[in-house]
């Protein structure tokens, strides 16, 4: 099955574009021609076929599928977690072939050191770097206050609650300064009113640093709440179906009759 390249112009209003803004944007990330294949009981099994994206920088881009459809696949390849693939990912100019301080990703599981206090589990983003250690400990202070858990330095996991540990582990990924956020359903675990919270927090950090993010989910409404398009995924073998933009002011209300077609529109899909 054919894919075309879906490249949809990004902006975060519908007034007229002036002649600056409409020359080409600068891409951050490309996905071109992407597949990936695993070995299954000694036979090949496709679950990414022909990947084609285009990712603009600063721009936050939300992948919903079914399970099983490469989602998660997808972002361990950006990442540079998985380097055997087909085609090409290209972030900055440069072929992902491995890992690098520039791209950071937060799990569904905050996977913090239950022996490790708050700073201590932020500090380990520092553990493969030269950054020196006033400098790791500054940025680690700004980046608890950043996400609102200045006073819980020296707590342990146990001693916070989940939404505050998800919290730890968004400062641990950010704590570096990377220009690109991989998000791998970070809220799934959650209950729906801490999910709602931290969607906030996540669009404010979004905003305030700059970042260009890529976020996985099940979650449709949280897609169209953060996304400024929704890359639609089918599976077996797992491919883009659509992209849907999202062309709605921020912050964006749940509750907005335009804001629940979109939601209704991509559910559609899986409906």
């Amino acid at each position: 099955m054919a894919v075309t390249r879906a490249v949809i112009d990004f902006r975060r209003s519908e007034e007229p574009k002036d002649e600056a803004e409409q020359q080409p944007a600068s891409y951050a990330l490309q996905l071109d021609h992407v597949s990936k294949s695993y070995l299954l009981h000694g036979e090949p099994l496709k679950v990414l076929d022909d990947i084609q994206l285009d990712i603009r920088s600063g721009e936050f881009v939300s992948i919903v599928g079914a399970s099983g459809c490469g989602k998660s696949t997808l972002l361990r390849l950006i990442t540079g977690l998985d380097a055997q693939y087909q085609g090409n990912i290209v972030y900055q100019g440069q072929r992902i072939s491995g890992t690098s301080l520039d791209r950071s990703i937060v799990f569904q599981e905050h996977r913090l050191f239950p022996w490790l206090t708050v700073e201590e589990n932020i500090l380990l983003a520092f553990s493969a770097t030269n950054v020196s250690q006033e400098e790791r400990h500054a940025r680690v202070k700004a980046q608890i206050a950043t996400v609102g858990l200045t006073g819980f330095e020296k707590a342990y996991p146990h001693q916070i609650s989940g939404g505050m540990s998800q919290r730890v582990a968004i400062a641990r990924a950010l704590v570096l300064r990377p220009q690109l956020l991989l998000l791998d359903e970070p809220f799934g675990a959650l209950d729906v009113l801490t999910r709602m919270k931290l969607q906030h927090e996540l669009q404010r950090l979004w905003e305030q640093e700059g970042l260009t993010t890529v976020l996985v989910t099940h979650d449709v409404e949280e897609a169209v709440f953060l996304g400024d398009r929704i890359v639609v995924m089918t599976s077996h073998p797992g491919r883009i179906k659509r992209i849907v933009p999202v062309k709605l002011p921020r912050p964006r209300i749940r509750s907005a009759s335009e804001f629940q077609r979109i939601r209704d529109d991509v559910l559609s899909d899986f409906i």
